[in-house]
C-alpha cells in the first residue's frame, strides 16, 4: 500500500483523499471522479469489478488499468459544502499498491463543490433563522438543478468559444455539461441516502485522458443489444427500443457523447447521447468526421492509427469465447492541442517548441508535430452488464463471440476507412 494510504490506517478521518469532478466525462450515467492526475474512480458494480479482476491478458491494452478499490464517504465541511472523500477499505493491505497519491488533494484542502455560505454567529435565534433560510435555499437549488438537467437534454449539441491565448485545458473544466450533470446527480443521490448509508465502494481505474493537454473524447455505445441478461422486462424493452430507434440496430454502434476542441475556430463542441440516438447512419458518419476535424481541416494523421487499433481489437474480441459486452462503450481519444509544422531549416527559435524526438524522427521537409500517430487511444469501458461463462452465478451462459459488438467494430472500421479514402489519404 502506498505511504499516503498506509498513514490512513492510523488517522483515516484526517488523511482521506478529496475526490474531484472528472471534467472529461462525455457519456454514461454513472459518476466518474478524479482521484489524482492519473487515476479515476467510479461506484463499484460487482459485475464490472469481476470483469477487471478476471480480464483476459490480451484485452488489457484495450481497457483502463484496474488499480483497486477504495471506500468513499459523503461528507460536509465546516462551511456545509458537500464533498466525497476516499479512504482505504478496512483491513485492506494491497488493493492500491499501484496508486501514486503524490498529487492527490488531502481532505484538509477541500475543493468547494458549492458556493461558500456566509459565516453566522450561532446564537439560538440566528441558528434557527439560518437553518430555515438554508432549507429554503436547498429547495430552490434543487429546483434549479432539475431545470438545468432538462435544459441539458434539449441542448444536445453545444459550442463554446474559448480564448486562444489562454489555457484551453483550464477553460475546458468550466464547460463540460455532461460531467457537471453526472456529478450533481451523484451528490444528490448520496445526500438523499446519507441517513441510511454513508460508505460506498468505488473502483480505481486509469485516467485515459491524463497524457493529453486538451483531450478530444468520443464515447461510442457498442453492439446491437444493450440490456443485460438480468434486466427486467421493462428495462429490456426500453433498451431494445433505443437500439431500434438509433444506429445501434443498423450498424451496431451509436454516439453516446463527444467532446472536441476545434483549434481552427477556437471552439469547444459537446454532443450528448440524446443527439447521438437521433443520428441516421449518414449523420453518424458526419459526427465521426466532425470528431476528427479541427475546425480548419481533417486530422488525417489520426485515421490510420485508429484503424489499426480498431482492427487489432476486433481480432482480440473474435478470440474471446462466451463474453458479451452488453451496454459497453468504446472510447477514442486524441489531443486537440496541435503543435505547428515548422521547416527544419527555420531559425532555432522557431523550433524551440518542438520536441527533440520530433525533430530527430522527421524525415521530410518539415518537422511534424509529435502529437499524432502515437497518441491516439482506443479503449473499451463500462462493464456493468458484461457476462461470461467464468461468472458462475449467471443463469444464462452464451456461446461463441459477441457478434453484435464485433459487427459494430466492423461498421466503425468501414466508416473510418470511407472518411480516410474520401479525404484523399
Amino acid at each position: 500500500m502506498s505511504p499516503a494510504f498506509r498513514a490512513m490506517d492510523v488517522e483515516p478521518r484526517d488523511k482521506g483523499i478529496l475526490l474531484e469532478p472528472f471534467v472529461h466525462q462525455v457519456g454514461g450515467h454513472s459518476c466518474v471522479l478524479r482521484f489524482n492526475e492519473t487515476t479515476l474512480c467510479k461506484p463499484l458494480v460487482p459485475r464490472e469489478h469481476q470483469f477487471y479482476e478476471t480480464l483476459p491478458a490480451e484485452m488489457r491494452k484495450f481497457t483502463p488499468q484496474y488499480k483497486g478499490v477504495v471506500s468513499v464517504s459523503f461528507e460536509e465541511d465546516e462551511d456545509r459544502n458537500l464533498c466525497l472523500i476516499a479512504y482505504p477499505l478496512k483491513g485492506d493491505h494491497g488493493t492500491v499498491d499501484s496508486v501514486d497519491n503524490s498529487d492527490c488533494e488531502p481532505k484538509s484542502k477541500l475543493l468547494r463543490w458549492t458556493n461558500k455560505k456566509h459565516h453566522v454567529l450561532e446564537t439560538d435565534k440566528t441558528s434557527k433563522e439560518w437553518v430555515r433560510q438554508h432549507r429554503k435555499e436547498e429547495k430552490v437549488k434543487s429546483h434549479k438543478l432539475e431545470e438545468e438537467f432538462e435544459w441539458l437534454k434539449k441542448s444536445e449539441v453545444l459550442y463554446y468559444s474559448v480564448e486562444k491565448k489562454g489555457n484551453v485545458s483550464s477553460q475546458l473544466k468550466h464547460y463540460n455539461p455532461w460531467s457537471m450533470k453526472c456529478h450533481q446527480q451523484q451528490l444528490q443521490r448520496m445526500k438523499e441516502n446519507a441517513k441510511h448509508r454513508n460508505q460506498y465502494k468505488f473502483i480505481l481505474l486509469e485516467n485515459l485522458t491524463s497524457r493529453y493537454e486538451v483531450p478530444c473524447v468520443l464515447d461510442l455505445k457498442m453492439g446491437t443489444r444493450q440490456h443485460g441478461d438480468d434486466a427486467s422486462e421493462e428495462k429490456a424493452a426500453n433498451q431494445i427500443r433505443k437500439c431500434q430507434q438509433s444506429t445501434s440496430a443498423v450498424i451496431g454502434v451509436r454516439v453516446c457523447g463527444m467532446q472536441v476542441y476545434q483549434a481552427g475556430s477556437g471552439q469547444l463542441m459537446f454532443m450528448n447521447k440524446y443527439h447521438g440516438r437521433k443520428l441516421s447512419v449518414q449523420g453518424f458518419k458526419e459526427a465521426l468526421f466532425q470528431f476528427f476535424h479541427n475546425g480548419r481541416y481533417l486530422r488525417r494523421e489520426l485515421l490510420g492509427p485508429v484503424l489499426r487499433k480498431l482492427t487489432e481489437l476486433k481480432g482480440v474480441l473474435e478470440r474471446q469465447e462466451s463474453y458479451r459486452f452488453y451496454s459497453s462503450s468504446l472510447l477514442i481519444i486524441y489531443d486537440g492541442k496541435e503543435r505547428p509544422e515548422v521547416a527544419l531549416d527555420s531559425d532555432a527559435e522557431d523550433l524551440e517548441d518542438l520536441s527533440e524526438e520530433s525533430a530527430d524522427e522527421s524525415a521530410g521537409a518539415y518537422a511534424y508535430k509529435p502529437i499524432g500517430t502515437s497518441s491516439v487511444d482506443v479503449r473499451m469501458i463500462d462493464f456493468a452488464h458484461t457476462t461470461c461463462r467464468l461468472y458462475g452465478e449467471d443463469s444464462v451462459v452464451h456461446e461463441g463471440q459477441d457478434a453484435g459488438y464485433i459487427f459494430g467494430l466492423q461498421s466503425l472500421i468501414d466508416i473510418v476507412t470511407e472518411i480516410s479514402e474520401e479525404s484523399g489519404e
